[in-house]
């Protein structure tokens, strides 16, 4: 295929009709299927921005079930892609139809191929504009969120749920293990916010004695305990006007729950040993490793207040769950700790790849975060190892190989449908999207008769 041509797809089976098309296309790479499977096939191996769908089609072209149903499939498997349905003439009902079901324009046959031509380009038009709308949708995510490195789509998904949520004041409950970036998409929240030119105030609720943990929230009067030498403001009333962090919220004692309730009913605080209430305005975001409705069944968590902090939930997968980012992080971190550390040509092995993509980081991101932080301080000479950080490296390194990889994710899919069909070949096949004398190649060549 020409890379100077872009690809369209276009599904007809009249012989003498394709003619004129390619000859009336010819400033882009025709590709012509005449029924569903070439279809399919063609849209999974060119991926083409536009494509024309003639909807009567074999096995029985007097009808359009079998159109309706390759556009189905097609807006299925690529969303993206313009469709442009080729009707019989004066067929409103089939038109609309493709229309319902997502197809991007419509056409009557017999067509004037000059017509047909400036409904296609400005199809490929709108395409490209949509990538590159989507691009720059994706830069400024980038931008937006510091400190966040992913490329998994889960975690992509929770960054643009977080740049919606910023410029808002709900109150946000960031759930998630240790380690996992909660403080970091707590910052993003707060410098995507109108307070973004306030102060971001954090407290941990476990790494701070319940003796203690009162007056750092709440400040306190000069002698309200033996040592108050002077009224001192507490964290919440420093973060006035910006936005609090309570990490490890599932930790916080009862007995500071309800006046932590109160605060965010009421909007006010009172210092220890005070009797003033002093209003303060901040926007509070929580974040908990533990299992928060679990803690209610065991009396350890107020109910009310677990509601009052659930105004919006935020779920941050764990990294053994985010794919490619644990490898993807710890390039980053090389780069980093090298560039801090004087050794600005240190890179990660192949057997250290392996082993990170394969280990399960209990501890996360901050667990990856100082394993290559040690490996840069310890590794000899220009590269890290397996060994270096301190993992086994896996007896089968990841396959690269696109025919390795391609083979075994076909050898899986066949297994996975051929097991649920029972070993019905007709019905495997049209599940898979091919027809039966493939499936039947793709048996014997991958062992599986």
């Amino acid at each position: 295929m020409s890379d100077e041509r872009l690809p369209l797809l276009m599904v007809e089976d009249d012989r003498g009709l394709q003619k004129q098309m390619r000859w009336s296309f010819d400033d882009y790479e025709v590709i012509f299927a005449e029924d569903r499977d070439s279809a399919i096939a063609a849209l999974r191996r060119y991926e083409p921005a536009v494509m024309t769908l003639d909807l009567g089609l074999p096995p029985d072209p007097d009808t359009t079930a079998q159109g309706f149903r390759i556009l189905e499939e097609v807006l299925t498997l690529a969303p993206a892609t313009k469709v442009i349905a080729l009707t019989g003439q004066n067929d409103r009902s089939n038109a609309v139809r493709a229309i319902g079901l997502g197809a991007y324009d419509f056409f009557a046959k017999p067509f004037e191929a000059e017509t047909l031509g400036m409904v296609i380009a400005r199809a490929f038009r709108v395409a490209d504009l949509e990538r590159e709308n989507q691009r720059l949708m994706q830069s400024r995510l980038g931008e937006g969120m510091t400190g966040l490195i992913t490329r998994d789509p889960g975690m992509l998904k929770i960054s643009r749920q977080v740049e919606r949520l910023a410029p808002t004041q709900a109150t946000v409950l960031l759930l998630g293990e240790s380690g996992t970036g909660k403080e970091v998409l707590a910052r993003a929240l707060h410098s995507g916010s109108p307070r973004k030119d306030k102060r971001f105030v954090a407290i941990n609720c476990a790494a701070i004695p319940d003796a203690l943990l009162e007056s750092e929230l709440f400040g306190y009067e000069k002698g309200a305990f033996t040592g108050a030498a002077k009224t001192t403001p507490g964290k919440i009333e420093t973060a006035d006007g910006g936005t609090l962090f309570l990490d490890e919220i599932g930790d916080l004692p009862m007995a500071l729950q309800a006046k932590l309730l109160r605060f965010l009913q009421e909007r006010v605080i009172e210092r220890v040993g005070g009797r003033q209430e002093l209003p303060v305005d901040v926007r509070v975001v929580c974040a908990t490793h533990r299992n928060l409705r679990e803690r209610i069944t065991e009396g350890a968590f107020r109910e009310d207040l677990f509601y009052r902090l659930t105004e919006m939930i935020v779920n941050i997968p764990p990294l053994r769950e985010r794919q490619g980012d644990a490898q993807l992080l710890a390039h980053a971190f090389v780069q980093r700790f090298a560039r801090d550390n004087g050794r600005d040509r240190l890179a990660l092995r192949d057997d250290a790849l392996d082993a990170i993509a394969q280990h399960r980081w209990p501890g996360n991101v901050r667990e990856l975060e100082n394993a290559i932080k040690r490996s840069v301080i310890m590794a000899d000479g220009e590269s890290i190892t397996a060994e270096d950080l301190g993992l086994e490296a896996p007896e089968v390194p990841e396959m690269f190989n696109l025919r390795q990889v391609r083979d075994e994710a076909e050898k899986q899919a066949v297994l996975k449908v051929m097991a649920r069909c029972d070993g019905n070949i007709v019905r495997a096949a049209e599940l898979l999207g091919v027809s039966r004398p493939t499936l039947y190649d793709l048996l014997n060549r991958l062992g599986l008769r």
